[in-house]
């Protein structure tokens, strides 16, 4: 399932317009934000804003819910997300310490975003707050900023800036250590506490293929901050996604 951007859009950008995609397509990522390992897999490519319904792998998550228009150009709305966990068997790091697998799961959430149109170049400002469903792996906030670059017959492009804020449960599930899993993993205690969890940023591109199918891709370059960057569970702090698919245009 998609969580980071994989979609950018056909006639403008996937982020910046309300266009209606459906497709799919190959992206490679670190088994984990802070892991040396790289993994590929296949990802959705989907965009459908109806009048009250949404779904979308667009701008982060997987996700879907209801929102509506407050003024012009600003929507507020609820999701369920997709949270794609953390896999022990993606990262050999994890193998070899016996670090626990994070499962997948989901979270709910509220957001509100802004759409604009700066003479040609259109703007997109998302902010989120998401709750995992279970209450032990705590909440995540972000704020996303999209701006389309460069439009020129089939070719678009857009570049992105996210930052990610997390609570204490949140960091802590992911990059904390107890006393107990460090004897078990054979790596120091590590507390970690609530703050910045990521930032990142990247590139949206996509190539119209004819009126109906497009190409899309991005790429993100992602750096862990706070304590997420310090624990022992980081083998690096900057990772990298990369993809691309094809998409058919509705």
């Amino acid at each position: 399932m998609l969580a980071f951007g994989v979609i950018v859009p056909a006639a403008t950008y996937a982020e910046l317009t309300n266009t209606t995609l459906v497709g799919a397509g190959v992206r490679s990522r670190p088994a984990y934000d802070g892991s040396d390992s790289q993994r590929t897999e296949l990802v959705p490519v989907v965009r459908y804003f109806g009048q009250t319904w949404f779904v979308r792998s667009t701008q982060g998550p997987l996700e879907g819910g209801v929102r509506l228009e407050l003024t012009p150009g600003l929507h507020a709305g609820a999701q369920l997300a997709y949270e794609p966990g953390r896999r022990r068997s993606e990262s050999s790091f994890l193998i070899n310490h016996g670090v626990a697998t994070i499962g997948r799961g989901a979270s709910v959430g509220l957001h509100l975003e802004w759409d604009h149109v700066f003479g040609p170049v259109p703007v997109t400002l998302l902010t989120r707050v998401r709750r995992h469903t279970d209450a032990d792996l705590g909440t995540e906030a972000d704020i996303r900023l999209s701006v389309g670059v460069f439009k020129s017959g089939a070719v678009s492009a857009g570049l992105f800036t996210q930052a990610t804020w997390a609570d204490a449960k949140s960091t802590r599930s992911h990059y904390g250590i107890t006393p107990q899993q460090s004897a078990n993993a054979g790596l120091p205690v590590f507390g970690a506490g609530s703050g910045w969890l990521s930032a990142s940023g990247g590139l949206l591109w996509s190539v119209d293929m004819s009126r109906d199918w497009v190409v899309v891709g991005s790429l993100e370059g992602r750096h862990l901050q706070g304590d997420a960057a310090q624990s022992p569970l980081a083998e690096r702090v900057s990772n990298h996604y990369l993809s691309v698919g094809i998409a058919h245009r509705y």
